[in-house]
C-alpha cells in the first residue's frame, strides 16, 4: 500500500496543489492594478492613393499613407507579474458602406527590462493602410488610438486602451507623384 511510487505520485499531488495555489495567490496581487497612462499622438504627414488591389477584383481602392510621433511612458505598467507588453496603434475610421472600419497601423514588443520611455519622432506606419473601397479621401474623422495587451507570469491577459488619441483627416485630393 506505501510503496515508493504511490509516495512520490502523494508528494508530486501535494506540490502540485501549493504551487497553483501560489500562483492564484500572485495572480491576486496584481488583478486590481490599474494598468492606463496617457499617450500623445500626433500626425505628420498624410496622403492618400488610389492605387490598384491585386486581389483577385483588381479595381482602385484607397491607399493611406502617414507618418506619426508617438509620446508615452509605460514604465508605471510594469510590474513583477508583467513579462511584456504587446502595443499596437490603431486607425478607426467611419465610411458609407461601414459604420465601423479598424485597422492595425503599428504593433511593438516591449519586454520587461528594455526602455519604457517612448518618444518617436516621424515614425512611419509597420502595416498598409488599406480601405476596402474608397473611404479614406476626404475622410474628415480618423482617429488613432494606442492599446496594448499585458502578458503577465500569471493571470488574464487584459487589452487596455491608453489616454488619449489624436483625430486627424485625410486629403480631398489622391497624391499622384511618388512618395
Amino acid at each position: 500500500m506505501h510503496t515508493v511510487l504511490s509516495r512520490g505520485n502523494a508528494i508530486f499531488a501535494y506540490s502540485l496543489s501549493v504551487l497553483a495555489c501560489l500562483t492564484f495567490c500572485c495572480f491576486l496581487s496584481t488583478v486590481f492594478l490599474d494598468y492606463n497612462t496617457t499617450v500623445d499622438i500626433n500626425t505628420v504627414k498624410v496622403l492618400v492613393k488610389n492605387v490598384p488591389d491585386y486581389s483577385a477584383s483588381r479595381e482602385k481602392k484607397d491607399l493611406g499613407f502617414l507618418t506619426f510621433d508617438l509620446k508615452a511612458d509605460l514604465t508605471t505598467l510594469f510590474n513583477w507579474n508583467v513579462k511584456e507588453l504587446f502595443l499596437y496603434l490603431t486607425a478607426e475610421y467611419k465610411t458609407k458602406e461601414n459604420e465601423l472600419n479598424q485597422v492595425v497601423l503599428w504593433d511593438k514588443i516591449l519586454l520587461r527590462g528594455e526602455n519604457a520611455l517612448l518618444d518617436y519622432k516621424n515614425l512611419n506606419t509597420k502595416y498598409y493602410f488599406w480601405d476596402d473601397g474608397n473611404g479614406l479621401k476626404g475622410n474628415k474623422n480618423v482617429t488613432l488610438t494606442l492599446s496594448w495587451n499585458i502578458v503577465p507570469n500569471a493571470g488574464l491577459l487584459p487589452s487596455i486602451f491608453g489616454s488619449g488619441s489624436h483625430a486627424f483627416k485625410f486629403p480631398d485630393t489622391y497624391q499622384s507623384a511618388p512618395l
